[in-house]
């Protein structure tokens, strides 16, 4: 039982390896996750906006609708800070004593992973849709198109990052459920002295 884990972290207490910490497929993917919403984010607030040449105000190069490009900007900030929160989760992660409170966080980390990748779906296809109705006369020059279709290329790239941390976050709850039996059909002996 010394090298056992409890729902994907050492044992309670344990120093934190960064090294170690970085090379997890779980970290890694939130990495990718949390670089594609600051693009998705930075796209459409950069270039998401344009106006014709001859009005001054500035409206959503997604066919006009100012919809979209709220939701493009909501959702990628909104992505941003919960993969901070995670991340944060996964340093502390090691630190949480109780079983109860590691599956806890794991539960939180499957749910909420499978909410971002439903989310990027809609957004993908009401990026995409808004996209593909747009007017050519509502931008004459072409501009911000590269930024609006990788907004829509990173939020289809999201969908299957987040569901992959669904996936992981599943099978570590999976392979670790054992520990837990484990340690109700054998609590740990006190050691007897010898005689």
């Amino acid at each position: 039982m010394e090298g056992m884990q409890a729902y994907g972290a050492g044992k309670a207490g344990g120093t934190f390896d960064p090294v170690t910490f970085f090379q997890q497929p779980q970290t890694i993917l939130r990495v990718v996750s949390w670089l594609f919403s600051i693009v998705i984010f930075g796209c459409i607030a950069n270039e998401g906006y344009i106006n014709r040449p001859k009005e001054v105000e500035e409206y959503c190069i997604f066919n006009r609708n100012q919809n979209a490009c709220n939701y493009g900007v909501f959702m990628g900030s909104m992505a941003f800070l919960c993969c901070m929160a995670f991340l944060a989760l996964d340093v502390y992660f090691p630190q949480i004593s109780s079983v109860k409170d590691r599956k806890k966080a794991v539960l939180a980390d499957i749910g909420v992973s499978a909410f971002w990748s439903f989310m990027w779906f809609v957004g993908f296809c009401f990026l995409a849709n808004q996209w593909q109705v747009t007017k050519l006369e509502d931008n004459p020059l072409r501009e911000g198109g590269d930024a609006a279709r990788a907004a829509i290329t990173f939020s289809f790239f999201s969908i299957f990052t987040w569901g992959a941390q669904t996936l992981l976050s599943l099978e570590r709850l999976k392979n670790v459920s054992f520990e837990e039996e484990y340690a109700k059909l054998f609590p740990p002996q006190p050691h007897q002295p010898l005689v």
